[in-house]
């Protein structure tokens, strides 16, 4: 066994023990890709620990964030007990993820993992994520109407219909629950939204974004219909070739609760649950709650913002 694998142990048995709580009889399917091998094997082999059902299945990195993964993946997910899936291109808003929890299986998505945030991010105080995330979910599920503004520009407004807000806590230990790792958020796909947002923080593909970059979006009845990177632009313009409007959708409202993320290191999957942030998020979210299906699913982070729940202020998690 490698350095680098001894300290994988340490996380895989996190996830596989304290937040999966996988059993002895029960079957368990790690998906991962050629570039998340290492993080995928280290799973797999605490898993095989505790149940001679465990499967580890490879596969090469799909294209896009969202894109579906191939079909004997999700076969197997839908098949198993409990699955984790650390992959280079996230497949947690995909129709694969969906029909496995709606089929009962429990599990979650390591998005974009990299060896670094997964030693770093799954060395923290789960039971206190899980507090953080039912307080400000308890704060923010009944209202009507939440308005985020920083002193960055952003000021946009969220309407929520009958959207159910829901918490990434990193408990998966009920059959068909949810969450990616590492956790800690509360999040909600948006009826509609009007305004601005600008994202300060992190963002595909550029990461974590250098001292005054801004990358600035405005949206009108839940399209985004200006964006002033090109990068971006082009990104969300070839998914719309495939899927026309739906690429332009406003998909998610996130509000990160982990107490643990002291600051942001350029991953997404971990600085979007940093405390004290916001993110935004573009196109797909038929796996949160909302309507629409599109190839892409980008997050932009926001740091400092204020978030108003119905006009009142809501004090956010804070980094210990």
């Amino acid at each position: 066994m490698t350095d680098i694998d001894r300290e994988l142990q340490g996380p895989a048995r996190t996830a596989v023990e304290q937040c999966l709580d996988l059993q002895a009889d029960e079957s368990c399917v790690v998906v991962t890709d050629d570039r998340r091998e290492p993080i995928g094997r280290a799973l797999y082999e605490v898993a095989s620990e505790i149940t001679d059902d465990a499967t580890i299945i490879r596969y090469p990195p799909g294209g896009t964030h969202g894109g579906e993964p191939p079909e004997p993946v999700a076969a197997a997910m839908s098949g198993a007990d409990a699955f984790l899936a650390p992959t280079t291109k996230s497949i947690s808003h995909t129709r694969a993820r969906s029909e496995a929890t709606e089929a009962g299986v429990r599990g979650a998505t390591l998005p974009g993992i990299t060896e670094e945030v997964f030693v770093a991010g799954l060395d923290a105080d789960y039971d206190r994520i899980y507090e953080e995330c039912e307080r400000m979910l308890e704060r923010v599920a009944g209202a009507e109407e939440i308005r985020v503004t920083t002193d960055r520009g952003t000021d946009i407004t969220f309407s929520f219909g009958d959207r159910e807000w829901y918490d990434d806590t990193g408990a998966v230990q009920d059959a068909g629950s949810f969450s990616n790792l590492p956790a800690g958020e509360v999040f909600v796909s948006p009826e509609t939204a009007d305004g601005r947002f600008v994202v300060d923080g992190t963002m595909r593909p550029h990461g974590l974004l250098e001292d005054g970059q801004e990358l600035t979006f405005d949206v009108e009845d839940g399209l985004v219909t200006y964006i002033s990177d090109d990068e971006i632009r082009e990104t969300v313009e070839t998914a719309a070739e495939e899927a026309g409007d739906a690429a332009y959708n406003l998909a998610e409202l996130g509000i990160g609760t982990n107490v643990a993320v002291t600051e942001l290191v350029g991953s997404v999957l971990l600085d979007e649950k940093a405390a004290g942030t916001i993110h935004i998020a573009i196109g797909d979210n038929a796996g949160i709650g909302g309507e629409t299906e599109a190839p892409i699913h980008l997050d932009g982070i926001v740091r400092a913002p204020t978030v108003y729940a119905d006009g009142e202020e809501v004090e956010l998690p804070r980094a210990e």
